[in-house]
């Protein structure tokens, strides 16, 4: 009988939305704001509470500029935050698989 370590999974990554952004960030070079709400179907306020969460973990990058007075944030995946996921898929399928 093997373990099913749950303590491996990254608590910071096991939430929906976090998890649906990072595979959405993964899939991108980057992805503004209004790109991700429209993805992972979460509202404004939401969206912004994970992506705080995920900035503070040093998983993403956020860039902000401006476009006719308009103000557009970018979210791109950190090297840490590209290795969080590849690590939590890998720990996910060491629970699942047999």
């Amino acid at each position: 009988m093997r373990d099913y370590d749950y303590q491996q999974i990254d608590d910071v990554i096991h939430s929906r939305i976090r998890l649906a952004i990072m595979a959405v960030l993964m899939a991108v070079d980057e992805a503004e704001f209004i790109y991700l709400r429209e993805k992972v179907k979460a509202t404004d306020g939401n969206l912004s509470v994970h992506l705080k969460k995920l900035e503070d973990a040093k998983y993403i990058n956020v860039k902000k500029s401006f476009s006719d007075r308009k103000p557009i944030t970018h979210y791109k995946l950190t090297v840490s935050g590209r290795k969080a996921f590849e690590a939590y898929i890998d720990n996910l399928e060491k629970l699942i698989k047999p």
